[in-house]
């Protein structure tokens, strides 16, 4: 485990490389990409209802407009945040980071882009805070990265490290844009260490407030940051400490190096993997193992039963309990079933394989989808348990109805670095988010200014962009 001088914490090393800034051109690029994506992510997510409890919470909270909060209108910064990391991960459209397995820009974006509005920052410096603040949320990820386990502490205890993790992030992608110096910034991931929080049982049993967690990582993390701008301070230990970060999420088992090797030299942020599907990224393998199969002529009708197999820690994710994998309560409990995301794709679905209008509270009733959700039996695998979690990996077995069968597997991830979407299949999932909501022109022209970020002398040029859409919600 790698070392440190008592004099340089953890949370001075990573103070130190944020406010030394500057990162390679590639990240700034891959940054701009991330911002569409979720942009549009964003757009698609004012339709679901989270956002209109979330719209109403900051509503009644009030307070100075300072940043655009997404269908609603200019409001404190801390606000934004919150409803805009809502809508960024109400859709489970997000991208991933592997093995730490959390969504890293869902709740750093919206608080960078918040705080750079209320500072009037360049485009540069809100991409350039967002990536390094995205990097520290992937190390924080990796650092609960158990290599002998196969799996993340954070998830095998119950938390979301994409909520614990973000709120740190945030904080410092939001200090770094409020020109915090390197104490300054020591002081803000100590606050926000004591921000952070989420437990993933919603993923088993129900309830709307994962959506929320981001947003709320967003929020805290803001805060934090101007906390220390109002005067606070934080413990300069906060991660490492006895009684730190570390100690109360992970016990004696997190990975200082993973945190602190080739900080500032090697940057995570360009493996995260884009998610082209709207659904739980646990089910994406079997998604493309059901395109595979149709692409092949199988013809759903012909299945005798179906036989999915994955690495064996998400089988509580996606396929428990059983009743409720095979029969999901509503659209937004289906995009995390197994049986509910194989037969769609199966059956034919829309966007790159399964798009938003599979996951309806009215498809949850097809009766033909449920046959075939009915048929799939979900197991554990060697083989997908030797991959998992640097991939999310599945093989689907069809038995059909005349003996024989058909096998498809999934090893490697569509949208990470060995499958990576193309510029314009991203594009095509930008445009399917947000063309619905806002018309194509107005999302086009979104694009074509997050294309030309990196140059403009302040991110009005996009927020005021972003406040012109004409969305229809209820208030």
């Amino acid at each position: 485990m790698t070392t440190i001088d008592p004099a340089v914490t953890a949370s001075r090393a990573v103070a130190e490389v944020a406010a030394r800034r500057g990162f390679p051109e590639s990240v700034r690029t891959d940054l701009a990409r991330r911002v569409l994506d979720l942009l549009g992510i964003s757009i698609a997510a004012t339709r679901e209802p989270p956002a209109h409890s979330i719209r109403e919470l900051v509503g009644r909270w009030g307070g100075t407009p300072e940043a655009t909060a997404i269908g609603y209108g200019r409001v404190p910064a801390p606000s934004a945040a919150l409803l805009n990391g809502t809508l960024a991960h109400s859709l489970d459209f997000d991208d991933t980071h592997l093995p730490s397995v959390l969504h890293p820009s869902a709740s750093v974006i919206p608080a960078a882009l918040a705080v750079a509005e209320r500072s009037d920052a360049s485009g540069a410096e809100f991409l350039e805070a967002a990536a390094v603040g995205i990097e520290f949320v992937c190390r924080l990820g990796m650092a609960g990265y158990d290599e002998a386990l196969g799996n993340s502490v954070y998830f095998e205890r119950g938390q979301h490290a994409t909520a614990i993790c973000g709120a740190l992030g945030s904080a410092l992608a939001a200090g770094m844009l409020l020109g915090h110096d390197t104490d300054q910034l020591v002081s803000t991931i100590g606050i926000a260490a004591s921000m952070g929080a989420g437990i993933i049982e919603a993923n088993r049993t129900g309830g709307t407030v994962k959506r929320v967690h981001c947003g709320w990582a967003a929020h805290a993390g803001v805060t934090a940051a101007e906390m220390v701008s109002a005067g606070l301070t934080g413990p300069p230990t906060a991660l490492e400490g006895r009684f730190g970060f570390f100690q109360a999420f992970l016990g004696d088992g997190f990975r200082l190096d993973a945190l602190l090797d080739g900080l500032g030299e090697k940057w995570m942020v360009e493996d995260i993997f884009f998610k082209p599907y709207p659904c739980n990224h646990f089910t994406h393998a079997g998604v493309d193992a059901a395109l595979r199969l149709r692409a092949a002529g199988v013809d759903p009708s012909s299945i005798e039963r179906l036989v999915l197999e994955v690495p064996t820690p998400v089988l509580r994710t996606i396929a428990e309990p059983r009743a409720e994998k095979i029969h999901p309560r509503s659209g937004y409990h289906a995009a995390f079933s197994g049986p509910f995301t194989v037969a769609t794709a199966l059956l034919g679905g829309g966007g790159l394989g399964v798009f938003h209008e599979d996951f309806t509270d009215d498809k949850v009733g097809d009766p033909a989808i449920l046959a075939l959700a009915a048929s799939v039996e979900c197991r554990g695998s060697a083989l997908c348990d030797s991959i998992f979690p640097h991939q999310f990996p599945a093989v689907l077995t069809a038995h059909l109805r005349d003996g024989t069968t058909a096998v498809e597997r999934v090893l490697v991830n569509r949208g990470g670095p060995q499958d990576p979407l193309s510029t314009d299949e991203l594009l095509g999932k930008y445009h399917g988010n947000a063309d619905p909501v806002v018309g194509h022109a107005a999302a086009a022209t979104v694009a074509d200014t997050v294309r030309g970020l990196a140059g403009q002398p302040s991110v009005a040029s996009l927020t005021e962009v972003l406040s012109g859409l004409e969305i229809a919600v209820s208030r």
